[in-house]
């Protein structure tokens, strides 16, 4: 049985990474699987697999352009799909945006799965579109929380949770790495995340101005855009000086192995986070974390034991807790083992033997 795996946007986002894995997990056990993600795009996909086929997608600063690139691509991908018409094979969709393919593999009688990564769609027309989609398509679905199964129903559907984990390779990098913090070193405060008003970009600068009294904090913001483009979106605001901006990075080891906190600032009435991929793997080397108290972020994160569960909205309470962690030694390093320890739940082997068993079953 072949498995094909659909995604839209190939980036540097936490869907494209868990895709990555799990076609790493169906190379390493020699499953048969074809990759077809569109073309206009750079990130975790890149070089995954020789067994690919790139369709026509992008994206443009006009809105409505955006959408007709978008309907456009999946017209071309439920043609596409009819290549397999004679394959034993299950479509795989990689989050709830590719409906083209399911559509194809209604048709074909092929069994189609969709792994739910996203629930703040816009616009609402489009998101109550998707599901109609996916609730007369697929087969099963996998949620990547309770949150968002709970928050996003599709009745009649074989559905499971599946939490995201770490790959191998990762974890063994951050098992070789201690954390070294010690107190009036560098504190190194880190966010990364889509060049969007709804990630908290702005909060974090707020977070940074505050805290800039206190000349051992650093801030370190990681966006997922080029650097003409952070340039232009920053162009007009006046930036902390305790700022470092990174564009997009295909590898976040190194600025894990030089942070001491992680924050996560989606506005909780605009985005919520689902899973929260950047939180996990800055638990895995042993840093505390600072996140939204809803979604996601909430099954991963115990208050007040692997970090701090916060809105983004209360900009003083965070920089309080960044403070009270650069400051108090022992507070920090026990918040920094229980991080550590409570990775370990999100246990790799678990969610790929997981996804396989679902897909076979």
């Amino acid at each position: 049985m072949k498995t094909i795996f659909i995604h839209l946007l190939n980036d540097y986002s936490g869907s494209t990474k868990v895709l990555s894995d799990i076609v790493d997990f169906h190379k390493d056990r020699e499953m048969s699987f074809m990759l077809m993600y569109g073309r206009n795009g750079d990130g975790f996909l890149n070089h995954k697999s020789e067994d690919k086929n790139l369709f026509f997608y992008r994206r443009s600063n006009i809105r409505l352009l955006t959408l007709a690139y978008y309907f456009f691509s999946q017209v071309i991908l439920f043609f596409k799909m009819f290549k397999y018409y004679r394959v034993s094979c299950v479509i795989y969709v990689n989050t709830m945006l590719s409906f083209g393919p399911a559509l194809a593999g209604k048709i074909m009688g092929k069994d189609v799965i969709f792994h739910i990564h996203e629930t703040s769609l816009k616009p609402v027309s489009l998101k109550i579109f998707l599901k109609f989609i996916i609730k007369h398509t697929a087969k099963k679905i996998i949620y990547v929380s309770e949150y968002l199964k709970k928050e996003e129903p599709i009745k009649n559907v074989t559905s499971r949770v599946i939490y995201n984990s770490l790959p191998s390779s990762f974890i063994e990098k951050s098992n070789n790495y201690s954390n070294r913090y010690e107190q009036n070193a560098a504190f190194n405060v880190t966010m990364a995340c889509s060049l969007k008003d709804y990630k908290g970009v702005y909060e974090f600068l707020k977070v940074a101005n505050i805290c800039s009294s206190n000349k051992y904090i650093n801030f370190i913001l990681i966006l997922n855009a080029e650097t003409d483009e952070i340039n232009s979106y920053f162009r007009s605001v006046e930036k902390p000086s305790n700022i470092t901006f990174y564009p997009k990075q295909p590898d976040l080891v190194p600025f894990y192995e030089n942070s001491s906190l992680v924050l996560n600032l989606s506005r909780v009435d605009q985005w919520i986070e689902t899973f929260g991929l950047t939180i996990l793997e800055a638990m895995t080397f042993g840093i505390p974390v600072i996140a939204p108290p809803v979604g996601g972020p909430k099954e991963i994160v115990r208050n007040e034991v692997d970090g701090y569960l916060i809105s983004s909205y209360d900009i003083d309470e965070i920089a309080k807790k960044i403070i009270l962690l650069a400051t108090d030694i022992n507070q920090y390093r026990k918040m920094s083992i229980s991080s550590r320890q409570r990775s370990k739940d999100f246990d790799s082997t678990i969610f790929k033997n997981s996804i396989v068993n679902f897909i076979e079953s």
